[in-house]
């Protein structure tokens, strides 16, 4: 069945269950092969992922070209969907990059358009900012950021080290994470654009579910899943859980008005 859509973007922030999401859509074959394509606000980092030579290139349009081109290859799998995650960290940057390419685009979603196709934005959150805060600190700090479905380390960016409770930490986390959540919010209001909301909870409660709901948004028929395995595995634990309590108990006022209260399901 013939989508829909040309591409979607999973717009979030870390420790939002994106991994889990990309790895669910790309599962299904269906999908496209989602990726943080354009992660950080760098074009010879751009260049670098897809080995490329910025210098290689006549001017940077042409380089952006050759980037794009390599990005949507990469993101479309072996399907006609191009799949992309991104973050608030580069996406001004990324909007800039394709302002070179359609000047004559007076928005950022009609520079999208003109790049990527009619896109989906699916708004990936995650309830409780408090939760979202600890597992980024608990990742920075053990150097664990992912594990497969069956327990085994899929992502660690440093060695081990034992995590210990940093409750500044967790608050500049959750200023950062809520803060984010409100540009993504203002970006879509700015753009005319209602996205697919979809939240850390009920992808984590109902991955499945979630998944075909937005391949069904796609217009692509709902995939059969055979794999009962899940492609992630949740990282909480009780160490996790005691500080969520700890903080809760010392700082109250920074979890009776979540960010959850901000937003609409679509």
């Amino acid at each position: 069945m013939t989508s829909d859509f040309q591409s979607y973007f999973i717009c979030t922030s870390p420790r939002s269950g994106s991994t889990l999401l990309c790895h669910l859509l790309r599962d299904t074959k269906m999908a496209g092969n989602p990726h943080s394509h354009f992660h950080k606000p760098s074009l010879d980092a751009w260049c670098s992922y897809y080995g490329l030579n910025h210098a290689g290139f006549i001017d940077d349009r042409a380089c952006l070209r050759a980037i794009l081109s390599a990005a949507q290859t990469l993101g479309r799998g072996d399907g006609d969907i191009f799949g992309l995650r991104l973050q608030q960290d580069s996406f001004d940057f990324f909007l800039a990059q394709l302002a070179k390419l359609h000047a004559d685009a007076v928005s950022g979603a009609e520079r999208i358009e003109a790049t990527f196709g009619r896109t989906l934005y699916i708004h990936l959150t995650r309830q409780t900012t408090l939760d979202q805060a600890i597992s980024l600190e608990m990742a920075l700090q053990t150097g664990l950021w992912h594990r497969r479905g069956d327990g085994s380390e899929l992502e660690r960016q440093v060695p081990h080290q034992t995590p210990v409770y940093n409750p500044a930490a967790i608050q500049d986390h959750i200023v950062v994470a809520r803060a984010k959540e409100r540009m993504w919010q203002g970006w879509f209001q700015s753009q005319g654009i209602t996205p697919l909301h979809v939240t850390y909870e009920t992808l984590s409660a109902a991955p499945i579910q979630t998944c075909n709901r937005i391949i069904d948004a796609l217009g692509i028929a709902a995939v059969e899943h055979h794999n009962n395995l899940m492609p992630t595995a949740k990282l909480a634990d009780e160490t996790s859980r005691q500080w969520a309590r700890q903080f809760r108990n010392d700082h109250p006022n920074w979890v009776t008005s979540d960010m959850s209260v901000a937003f609409q399901t679509a």
